[in-house]
């Protein structure tokens, strides 16, 4: 690495995009297991084994959130302490929201989940399901707001001393980035969640084990899926994308490897971004198809990312393009698997479909690396700014915490994030191997 600056980055880097790869699974899961939770108040005994499987993998997987997440709390003062000194008043708010409301709520109404069935009854166990979804998807809102207040600040001024204080509690909490991003990131912890479910699911139906309680989860699986995948696209997808062209135009240019501005301008579909010759090589493109997603008509002005000045482009472009067509590539094929699933569900074939189940199965890494791509956009697209348009990511870290201090701390993290996986890995096979049925509640 050349800098303190790259060290801090990746580590950062590292660290939340490990972690994120457990609270998209459980605000994902918390939905599906609500929707079980509420068939199984209906009287349908499989739905309730289904939740009460679904609650054991959903128990690990946000204990690993919670000790992956500690350690991003500390980095703010650690290896963002300017950054920290700059808008802490404004994002220790929902930070500290996240972490009283959401969090206690979240863990609370879960540990009834998993030991108070038979004594809070049904109906409070149900209550409980709805909760510990709200409390989860409460939980994921305050820290998109953190987010999305870095993508677009609302609701501060800047004192005599140059620090941002917060003004209005309520504009950045109904930040209108924040509003969209949240829609977005919640399909795809959705979409993360339903494959997960569908994809073990087709395990447990090609070794035909457990098939009862199998077929009733890869059903609701599928459905919610199906709906998360297209939501995905239309209407969240494309409200993000014309928040991003509007507010951080460079952003998008760099996104769709958009380089010279014309009125009549071509959807990228596959090409490699040349940034010597500042042109993509090899495209393939569906002509004018960005301006009509871009003005809603055939002729539009789309600006090109050499007509904005270079210190304002994203610092890695190749990177920021490729991770933003890998989301998108992935999405078109989620929806192609949840329609032909929805499709084969409702014909009543799926269960004989070997094919496919063997497709939902093998599918399950997918949404993961998607959902990683797509926060990769998010940051790489923001660069080279920690608060766009005001605070640049080069004045925010620690000056004080060396190179050498943070590339050690990051190989801590790396071995502790390597036994924990292994851990994570053991404990969910096993659960898994065990399958619905096998819980003493």
């Amino acid at each position: 690495m050349e800098s303190s600056l790259d060290a801090h980055r990746f580590q950062f880097a590292f660290t939340i995009t490990y972690h994120y790869l457990f609270p998209q699974l459980t605000m994902g899961l918390a939905l599906m297991i609500f929707v079980l939770k509420t068939m199984a108040l209906r009287g349908n005994k499989t739905a309730n084994e289904a939740v009460r499987f679904w609650l054991k993998i959903f128990a690990v997987t946000f204990v690993m959130g919670v000790v992956t997440g500690i350690p991003m709390e500390f980095q703010f003062g650690t290896n963002w302490a300017r950054f920290s000194e700059k808008c802490g008043s404004v994002i220790g708010q929902t930070l500290a929201m996240e972490g009283v409301f959401a969090f206690f709520l979240e863990s609370s109404f879960l540990y009834v989940l998993l030991y108070g069935e038979k004594r809070v009854g049904q109906r409070s166990h149900w209550v409980a399901s709805l909760l510990l979804w709200l409390g989860t998807w409460m939980s994921g809102y305050f820290i998109v707001c953190t987010n999305a207040w870095m993508q677009h600040p609302v609701g501060f001024v800047e004192d005599a001393n140059g620090i941002l204080q917060l003004e209005s509690i309520a504009a950045v909490l109904t930040n209108p980035w924040a509003l969209a991003e949240y829609a977005h990131t919640m399909v795809g912890a959705v979409i993360t969640g339903s494959f997960t479910m569908a994809s073990i699911g087709a395990y447990f139906l090609l070794r035909e084990q457990s098939v009862d309680v199998a077929r009733r989860f890869v059903s609701v699986a599928i459905v919610i899926g199906l709906v998360a995948t297209i939501a995905s696209a239309v209407p969240t997808g494309d409200i993000q994308a014309k928040l991003v062209r509007k507010h951080q135009p460079v952003t998008f240019a760099a996104m769709e490897g958009h380089f010279h501005t014309t009125d009549k301008a071509g959807l990228v579909i596959i090409g490699q971004p040349d940034m010597q010759k500042r042109e993509l090589d090899n495209p393939i493109k569906i002509p004018n198809l960005l301006t009509v997603m871009t003005h809603g008509r055939w002729v539009g002005e789309v600006k090109g990312l050499v007509d904005f000045p270079t210190d304002q482009w994203p610092d890695n472009v190749p990177l920021l393009y490729y991770a933003y067509h890998i989301m998108v590539g992935l999405g078109t094929v989620f929806i192609a698997i949840m329609s032909w699933s929805a499709l084969q569900l409702g014909r009543g074939r799926l269960w004989h479909s070997r094919g496919l189940l063997w497709v939902l199965m093998l599918a399950l890494p997918f949404p993961f690396i998607s959902n990683t791509a797509g926060w990769l956009t998010a940051e790489l697209g923001r660069q080279p700014w920690l608060v766009y348009g005001i605070f640049r990511t080069a004045d925010g870290y620690s000056e004080q915490v060396s190179q050498g201090n943070v590339l050690f701390t990051l190989l801590g993290f790396m071995g502790m994030y390597s036994l924990l996986s292994v851990l994570y890995f053991f404990v969910t096979t096993r659960i898994i191997a065990a399958g619905p049925g096998s819980h003493d509640s």
